[in-house]
């Protein structure tokens, strides 16, 4: 059996303090890590993306609609002005002037069809693009909320980071003190159970926080002060002090 003083013994207190402070930091630091509010803007965002995209692309084939639609006005326009100018230069038979001139009444029709069609089209990219704008707008939004909770939970990650520093220094420097062979039972301990040490109070484990029973209790009794006992439940070494009983 292990054996270290009792005064030794009761060291393990603080240096199970300390570890305790170092897994609660550690704790800290993952539930930071872990923010169920990246998670959830993570997710917003990405529909948000979705949207915005599909508002893109409508815009992009509208303003496409657009150009095709100014491209046949143009056309149109372009063969008026022409047949106007054969028919204002006055030049050829009088069955073909006449004809030209039902050619170009014909393209005036033709021309104020396909304007309203370019005007509806206008209209309706104007409203794509409101949309798109809007649509922006979200995703600049949860971007901005993305940042101001991103930076607070670095600026505590930072935090957390400098005290868990501070306290492993601390725990270093008292480790360093302990006596070697007790330090190393309480090490194996901590890294298998989770907890190294914890105190046997009035007969409860505060490792387990269970009571013992009384052949437990009885066992210890019957150990030697500077034998290093354990807890039976959590399996953590049990520091005894004068009232341990």
């Amino acid at each position: 059996m292990a054996k270290a003083a009792p005064a030794e013994q009761l060291k393990l207190l603080e240096l199970q303090g300390l570890d305790a402070k170092l897994k609660s930091l550690s704790n800290r630091r993952r539930s930071h890590e872990t923010d169920p509010r990246i998670e959830d803007l993570q997710a917003a965002l990405n529909v948000a993306n979705g949207e915005l995209g599909g508002a893109k692309m409508a815009v992009h084939d509208a303003e496409s609609e657009l150009k095709r639609s100014e491209a046949d006005v143009e056309q149109v326009a372009s063969r008026i002005e022409r047949d106007e100018a054969r028919l204002n230069s006055g030049t050829g038979l009088s069955k073909d002037l006449v004809a030209l001139q039902r050619d170009i009444a014909s393209l005036n029709k033709r021309r104020s069809d396909l304007e309203d069609v370019e005007l509806e089209v206008m209209e309706r990219l104007e409203g794509l693009r409101t949309r798109q704008a809007a649509q922006q707008q979200i995703v600049d939004d949860i971007q901005g909320s993305f940042g101001v909770i991103r930076a607070e939970l670095d600026e505590s990650l930072d935090g957390i980071a400098a005290e868990a520093a501070g306290v492993a220094e601390r725990r270093a420097e008292f480790a360093a003190g302990l006596d070697a062979g007790m330090l190393a039972v309480y090490e194996k301990t901590l890294a298998k159970r989770g907890v190294g040490a914890a105190r046997l109070f009035h007969g409860t484990s505060e490792g387990s926080g269970m009571q013992l029973s009384p052949g437990d209790l009885a066992e210890i009794k019957a150990a030697a002060g500077d034998d290093i006992v354990f807890c039976p439940d959590s399996g953590c070494i049990l520091v005894r002090s004068a009232d341990w009983a």
